[in-house]
């Protein structure tokens, strides 16, 4: 369940509000293309390269590491809400009682070329328990302009620069990708909640994570993609249903007027 707090954010970053500096120093119109919206048949590129944070050569391949993973996009050394975007990953996460390591990973990308692989381990110790379970399944990576340019292309992430502040204004998404980094669900990172990302983790691992109870679960919950979350599908049939019926019922009263406007004027 989601607290209040989470619930007042999902409200206002339902389309996946940029984070941004308060006064930003990029245009409206870079502003307005910021989203997260990925090609048909997104995926990361498997032999891509990367550092970690321990300056570690990683391809995306190695990162993801074989099982699903929850990606988010970062600005390392960002003072708004990378930080608490990176706690709500954690914390969902947590309460999915899925196995960090076996089940998933948590994967960091760093959308700015220029931080040191020090701004890394600091996001890292702040924002993530250190010791804990997933802080061992997760990993931060560090990238040329080229190969994060060619990362958030792949998956739909249109960002923009502030050279004023030296921050950048990008979704506040987080990706859940398959073993071999398809995109399977875009959520929304600040509404994250552990029954979402558990059924989004299993929906990316294809059989291969999660119960055959979370199989079933998936019948009855069906993904909303415009809010991010998963919505109980059944919600979504009524509102069909009842939408017919009332078609239905006014196609009846119109035939019903016909015939009586017929018969008055026979």
């Amino acid at each position: 369940m989601k607290s209040p707090l989470q619930e007042a954010l999902v409200a206002f970053f339902m389309t996946f509000a940029p984070v941004a500096p308060a006064a930003a120093g990029v245009t409206s119109a870079a502003l307005n293309d910021v989203a997260a919206a990925p090609p048909p048949n997104a995926a990361l590129p498997p032999g891509l390269g990367f550092v970690d944070e321990v300056g570690m050569p990683r391809t995306m391949a190695d990162a993801i590491g074989g099982v699903p993973a929850v990606v988010i996009f970062a600005d390392y050394t960002c003072r708004t809400l990378c930080g608490p975007i990176l706690e709500f990953a954690a914390a969902a996460l947590a309460k999915t009682g899925l196995q960090p390591g076996a089940d998933y990973r948590l994967v960091v990308i760093g959308l700015d070329p220029k931080d040191g692989l020090d701004t890394a381990r600091a996001l890292r110790a702040t924002h993530i328990e250190p010791g804990s379970p997933i802080n061992r399944a997760a990993v931060f990576l560090s990238g040329s302009e080229a190969a994060i340019r060619a990362a958030t292309t792949a998956v739909g992430l249109r960002y923009a620069y502030d050279a004023e502040h030296d921050q950048f204004a990008h979704p506040a998404a987080a990706y859940v990708v398959d073993a071999g980094g398809r995109v399977a669900r875009v959520l929304s990172a600040l509404g994250l909640d552990g029954s979402d990302l558990r059924l989004a983790i299993v929906d990316a691992g294809h059989g291969t994570v999660g119960t055959f109870a979370d199989r079933v679960h998936q019948f009855c919950y069906g993904y909303d993609p415009v809010r991010g979350i998963y919505t109980e599908r059944i919600t979504a049939m009524l509102e069909i249903a009842a939408g017919a019926t009332l078609i239905a019922m006014a196609g009846g009263i119109a035939a019903m007027l016909a015939r009586e406007r017929r018969s008055v004027a026979s």
